[in-house]
């Protein structure tokens, strides 16, 4: 049984731990936060066996054996950093930073302390996302041309002002599954093989970005738009589309539950299939079980179609672009 350590209580927190307990390959051994009465009641709910008011605490108890960090994503690299030179496997919650300096800072602490890392996007490991690859890779679709992903939720009155807008707190996922599929269809370094042009608006209240658009062209031919924002709705979109016909998911993709979740495949010569994938998990405990999978076989990173490393450094290039399109004067 894995022992986790879990940074920070808060709502996402909570989410992952309620997952961690639901799975008996798992435990909570040990929970970390600044404020130990809270720490503690935490720790009481999920049945941990262990409250630390300091984070070092948890990373020298033996009994953890994987580090949850579920922090704003500010202070990722920091805590990721000092996880892994303790030795610990990591899940990180996206995004994986905040810039560029920061995200490199975190990678390079993980290759050079030679630990499991991943990060936190648990959609990846969801069945749905399994059996959208493979749709990719079947052909149905003929040659992909254009790719068209938007994901809007109303929570800019709850966000940290510190985590720098839309694009990092919800932008990360399009981005994401974007770049899973044009690495699907057109092969590892055809993300990062494009030009991109992003505008947006900047929130008056926190001075981040809050509504965001973007433009893509691959070098593979692939066309892309991708839109976020924080200040309305909750409107998840992906759409694939292809030479032959189309792919969009009719429900979440980026927080697919357990029973039934569903993709609608549409050919231009007039067939329709609606594709049904049961699970009997949500995204978190799938993400839990991936994290048990790896360290069984003693992997230093996820399979996909869970990020790498290296994906998730693709994913904050894109991102960071992005917003410097949008604050460029």
């Amino acid at each position: 049984m894995i022992g986790w350590g879990i940074l920070g209580t808060g709502f996402i927190s909570d989410t992952v731990a309620a997952a961690i307990v639901k799975s008996p390959g798992s435990r909570i051994a040990a929970v970390a936060g600044r404020d130990i009465g809270r720490t503690e009641a935490f720790r009481a709910r999920f049945e941990g066996d262990r409250a630390y008011a300091d984070h070092a605490d948890l990373f020298a108890d033996p009994a953890v054996d994987v580090v949850y960090v579920g922090l704003p994503n500010h202070l990722h690299h920091r805590f990721v950093g000092e996880a892994a030179a303790a030795g610990k496997a990591i899940l990180s919650e996206k995004s994986l930073s905040v810039d560029m300096a920061k995200s490199q800072a975190l990678v390079e602490a993980v290759a050079a302390s030679d630990v499991f890392f991943v990060e936190g996007l648990m959609y990846l490991a969801h069945p749905l996302i399994a059996r959208f690859v493979e749709i990719l890779r079947d052909r149905r679709l003929g040659t992909v041309k254009s790719i068209h992903a938007s994901y809007a939720a109303d929570i800019w009155q709850v966000v940290n002002p510190e985590g720098r807008g839309t694009l990092y707190n919800l932008g990360c996922y399009p981005v994401s599954l974007l770049q899973l599929a044009v690495q699907t269809v057109a092969g590892e370094g055809a993300f990062r093989d494009r030009s991109q042009t992003g505008t947006g608006t900047i929130s008056p209240h926190d001075g981040n970005v809050s509504e965001a658009a973007l433009a893509v062209r691959f070098g593979c031919g692939i066309l892309a738009t991708v839109q976020a924002a924080e200040t309305y709705g909750m409107l998840p979109d992906f759409t694939v589309v292809g030479d032959k016909g189309s792919l969009r998911f009719l429900d979440n993709p980026w927080l697919p539950e357990a029973g039934a979740s569903r993709l609608l495949f549409t050919g231009f010569d007039g067939t329709r299939e609606e594709i049904v994938v049961e699970s009997d998990a949500d995204a978190f405990l799938h993400q839990v079980r991936m994290v048990e999978r790896s360290l069984a076989a003693g992997l230093g990173q996820a399979k996909r179609p869970s990020p790498r490393p290296a994906d998730s450094i693709e994913i904050m290039e894109m991102l960071t672009d992005w917003e410097a399109d949008i604050r460029r004067p």
